[in-house]
């Protein structure tokens, strides 16, 4: 299996060339593209190979947003629908009808995309929780790390966080880790009554020793300095594999994971992809603030994914 790139200023890239190299493009329903900025970071992506997007939204403000920022749409295929609600269920139609292997979200809230993905009927659902995690480049940390769940799960329970385990411990072997490190965050590393989330943690890593969550190594509760700081985690007496050494972070909840996240981004100058697992298929979830380079990476997230899955399940 592929190494992980390295964290630093080439993780992202990196991860792209091994994105375009892991196959076809892959069809991708772009939902309600109708600014400049989904707009231009879905060409992009079909320009590095990643995808082959089908813009499904508006088609007239979709081509007077192409128009404004001077970006030519080609012959993409347009499915016209009158507005966001209608974008998300009519992407969630093309994967049921086999043209679609991703979704990317454009210019509407995350839980407008999200509400048509996860329905009861009709949506795509699948035996797992669904959940969102971002990878994220810290200038200041000595690898990738996953933050997971920041934007979908407010308030798991026990099972949901081991669903959210499963999810980003898969997203991180299609990423090229052999056995990734899961930390699970709580405020401190002892377990006590007192804070439920140090207990839920402690069932966590419990689950994953008797092969309840298989794939990585899960430790916790870990407080986030020993789980990402090796001298912290010594200071603490704590030995483990895990501690000071973490790939992934699961948060108590999304407030705590989304919090975590931006203070990354914006007081250490990480940049962040994200994506949503656990679905049919792959969801590349930017954010509209996201640069051109996350937009990439989040597409690239997307396409790794959904390569590992067709290895894991098959064409169907």
């Amino acid at each position: 299996m592929a190494e992980m790139p390295r964290s630093g200023s080439g993780l992202f890239e990196g991860l792209v060339e091994r994105a375009a190299a892991a196959g076809p493009p892959l069809p991708c329903a772009v939902v309600h593209p109708a600014d400049a900025a989904s707009l231009s970071g879905a060409l992009e992506a079909a320009a590095r190979g990643l995808i082959l997007p089908i813009l499904v939204g508006p088609a007239a403000r979709i081509r007077q947003a192409a128009a404004e920022a001077g970006l030519d749409l080609g012959s993409l295929p347009i499915e016209d629908v009158p507005h966001s609600h209608a974008a998300a269920a009519r992407a969630v139609a093309l994967v049921h009808e086999g043209r679609a292997a991703a979704l990317m979200k454009g210019a509407l809230h995350t839980d407008e995309l999200m509400q048509a993905v996860v329905a009861h009927e009709g949506g795509l659902r699948t035996e797992r929780r669904v959940s969102h995690a971002f990878v994220l480049d810290v200038p200041l940390y000595h690898k990738p790390l996953v933050v997971t769940d920041a934007a979908i799960n407010i308030l798991p329970d026990l099972e949901q966080k081991a669903d959210i385990a499963r999810n980003a411990i898969d997203l991180c072997r299609a990423l090229g880790l052999e056995q990734p490190k899961l930390a699970v965050l709580s405020a401190v590393e002892t377990v006590t009554p007192r804070l439920p989330a140090t207990v839920e943690a402690a069932a966590l890593s419990k689950m994953a020793e008797r092969g309840q969550i298989e794939g990585g190594l899960v430790d916790g509760p870990l407080a986030f300095d020993n789980a990402i700081n090796a001298d912290a985690a010594r200071a603490k007496g704590l030995t483990g594999p895990v501690a000071g050494d973490a790939d992934i972070l699961l948060v108590p909840d999304l407030e705590a994971g989304n919090m975590l996240a931006k203070q990354l981004q914006y007081l250490s100058g990480a940049e962040a992809a994200g994506v949503v697992i656990g679905a049919r298929v792959p969801i590349a979830l930017t954010s509209r603030a996201d640069g051109m380079r996350a937009r990439l990476a989040s597409c690239a997230v997307m396409r790794l994914g959904a390569a590992m899955r067709l290895r894991k399940h098959g064409a169907s």
